[in-house]
């Protein structure tokens, strides 16, 4: 067998010199005959004992060049599985299936398993299923985490087809077998390292004090000074505590920096600083309520400090007594469980007018718009800003989709009314034909671009005014020329009533005009009873002086016998969760609109001892419709934002797709336990 074995490279070439060099000799020997023959003869002589020599060490020296080499080699493929043995990288060989064929020692005592463990990989590591190794791709690798450790899993393909051509022992065509090695990096110091970095990095936050004026005017003079210290006192000490830096801005302001380690803290206990401030009472009758703007993980600190601008104007806009924190990905509210302060003063209304009116003079035509399905208020505010746009002499439409039954005996007002104009109402498509470049777009009733009755007049209208009175969401209409967000006000229809004073002593407005914007304030406010303050009845009286009359607009939204029925069935039918929760379904089969009968449902239910909040699911129109209400101890607008919707603290909605009356009823249900064991309810 040893005789069969054949060398060849280098090594058969530095053999064969020896060889090579007798054949030269041979001719230098004939060259030397010629010369001499006795010299020749004896240079004969000598070519013979080399060819005897050198052959004899040839047949002599093969076999042990041979068991040598085989030794070495024997040696040093020992050498290597030693290395690769004790190497202190986890190691490991798979099959083409997963299934483990060999380990290093530094991989058994990683998955703490003994030498000849044949298991499957999936066994070990769970996530390294059979569809993540190697297929087509040579090389995978991926994050996997094994008790306290992180890894990143490195598996690479080891292909047998060489193996297989050189082989005498196998012949597969097409053989395409293969193992799997993996390696395993432990990133776990690493990331340990990463993660301080990241709790050390720089947050910013702003903290505003939501009712400054108002509490400071509750409370004594000569004691005032003492409340504002306090406050001061329990801000700063609270943020010390967490080894951030406070600083007072001005009156009503301060400026925080802190790591990110200590908003996740004040993230687990829900930011229990909007609590403690409210402590603070030296005989003021009206408690302290603060809003927190937080921005994280901006690029820089400037964006940082740009996050928690908005995050504050989010917090303001909602109604304040909450905290917002606001990131490039993300935005999370906590708190919002106050009713928001109704300011005295009515400077921002005449401000809002004189810009507005300003606005105005200089377009050419105006188009009202309000939000999908558009409700009483919505039509009554825009009736409102089209008297506005009259008196300046301004061309002016209302866009209205779809008139509902409730909306309907307004609409019939000012259709075929002589004294409006026939397109004063139009549809999406005709508003979209008259805009022009010289067009301003009002905004009524809604800050949400996504629900407004045409979205598409936002991209198309350069100057857009917003008067809402929701509570702002995340999603806002942005870059509006005049925006006038109030969270407190009753309606859109109040707001818009109080602008109204302001536009002009010539303003007149009529009687049907009137109508429509107190119908506005009466159906938000339901007739008086919700978010009603003293400048909802100054509104109200301004209207009335100019012909509101309180006995056609209670003709004009008397319901039909379905309607009643539908709503008295609904009522009927409430489930009460966890003692306080009202729960029902509006099943108005004969009903026009029963969404508008759902809605009245959920404020009927609020009339029942204990009952904190009244959630009633409509289906209609292939979705299911969840009007909410509550009266002052539960936020419903948080509820509703977890399941998609919005509105206010005490009047809130959302629309669900894909699901039935008993899946959504399963949802809210599921939301308030999540809510309540959360502390966020």
């Amino acid at each position: 067998m040893k005789n069969s074995i054949k060398l060849k490279g280098r090594l058969k070439k530095y053999l064969q010199t020896s060889v090579y060099l007798g054949i030269l000799l041979i001719i230098v020997n004939l060259g030397i005959y010629l010369i001499d023959y006795r010299a020749g003869l004896v240079l004969t002589c000598f070519v013979i004992f080399y060819f005897a020599v050198v052959s004899s060490l040839l047949l002599y020296n093969k076999p042990v060049i041979m068991n040598e080499l085989i030794s070495f080699a024997t040696q040093y493929g020992q050498i290597q599985r030693k290395l690769l043995r004790d190497l202190d990288l986890p190691h490991a060989l798979l099959d083409d299936e997963g299934k483990i064929i060999w380990t290093n020692a530094a991989f058994e005592k990683t998955v703490h398993k003994s030498r000849g463990y044949r298991k499957s990989i999936t066994s070990l590591f769970p996530t390294i299923t059979k569809e993540k190794l190697p297929g087509e791709a040579d090389e995978v690798e991926f994050s996997i985490s094994f008790e306290d450790s992180d890894y990143v899993a490195k598996l690479k393909k080891i292909s047998l087809k060489d193996m297989e051509e050189g082989s005498d022992i196998i012949e597969v065509e097409d053989y395409g077998g293969y193992l799997i090695a993996l390696y395993l990096f432990d990133e776990t110091a690493l990331k340990i390292a990463l993660q301080e970095v990241d709790d050390q990095s720089l947050a910013v936050g702003l903290i505003y004090l939501d009712n400054y004026d108002e509490a400071l005017e509750s409370v004594e003079e000569v004691r005032r000074s003492l409340l504002i210290a306090l406050i001061d006192r329990k801000v700063n000490k609270y943020i010390a505590g967490l080894d951030g830096i406070c600083k007072k801005i001005e009156k009503d302001k301060f400026l925080v920096i802190m790591r990110k380690k200590a908003i996740a803290y004040l993230q687990e206990y829900r930011f229990d600083l909007l609590e403690d401030v409210k402590t603070v009472n030296i005989g003021n009758e009206m408690a302290v309520t603060i809003s927190i703007g937080v921005g994280l993980n901006g690029l820089t600190y400037a964006q940082n400090y740009e996050f928690a601008r908005n995050a504050i104007d989010l917090a303001l806009g909602r109604g304040g007594d909450q905290a917002v924190v606001k990131t490039p990905n993300n935005t999370i509210y906590y708190g919002g469980k106050s009713q928001q302060v109704e300011k005295n003063t009515r400077v921002k209304a005449r401000v809002k007018a004189h810009a507005l009116k300003e606005i105005i003079s200089g377009k050419d035509k105006v188009i009202v718009m309000g939000h999908r399905n558009a409700d009483v208020d919505s039509f009554g505010a825009a009736v409102g800003v089209a008297r506005i746009a009259h008196t300046l002499e301004r061309k002016v439409h209302i866009v209205v989709n779809n008139v509902t039954t409730s909306l309907q005996p307004m609409v019939e007002m000012f259709k075929n009314n002589p004294e409006y104009a026939d397109d004063l109402i139009i549809n999406s498509q005709q508003a979209i034909e008259m805009v022009g470049n010289n067009a301003v777009l009002v905004v009524v009733d809604v800050n949400k671009p996504s629900i407004t009755d045409c979205p598409e007049m936002l991209r198309l209208c350069k100057s857009i005014v917003v008067f809402d009175h929701h509570r702002q969401g995340t999603e806002v209409i942005e870059n509006a020329t005049l925006s006038y967000v109030e969270g407190y006000a009753s309606s859109t229809c109040e707001m818009v009533s109080e602008i109204l004073q302001y536009i002009g002593d010539n303003i007149k407005i009529t009687s049907t005009e009137a109508d429509c914007l107190y119908s506005g304030i009466m159906i938000d406010t339901n007739n008086f009873m919700t978010k009603t303050g003293v400048r909802t009845f100054e509104a109200a009286a301004f209207l009335r002086r100019n012909g509101a009359d309180v006995t056609r607009v209670r003709k004009l939204f008397r319901e039909d016998a379905a309607d009643y029925k539908a709503k008295a069935d609904a009522v009927s039918q409430a489930e009460i969760y966890r003692n306080a929760y009202a729960i029902s379904i509006c099943t108005g089969d004969d009903v026009l609109n029963p969404t508008v009968a759902g809605a009245q449902a959920a404020n009927e239910l609020l009339n029942i001892k204990g009952v904190k909040a009244s959630f009633i699911l409509t289906e209609y129109q292939n979705q299911i419709y969840v009007s909410a209400r509550s009266i002052d101890e539960v936020n419903v607008q948080i509820i509703m934002e977890r399941l998609g919707g919005g509105g206010h603290m005490n009047i809130a909605g959302c629309q669900m797709e894909d699901r039935s009356l008993a899946e959504g009823i399963g949802i809210i249900k599921h939301t308030l336990d999540t809510m309540i064991e959360n502390g966020e309810i």
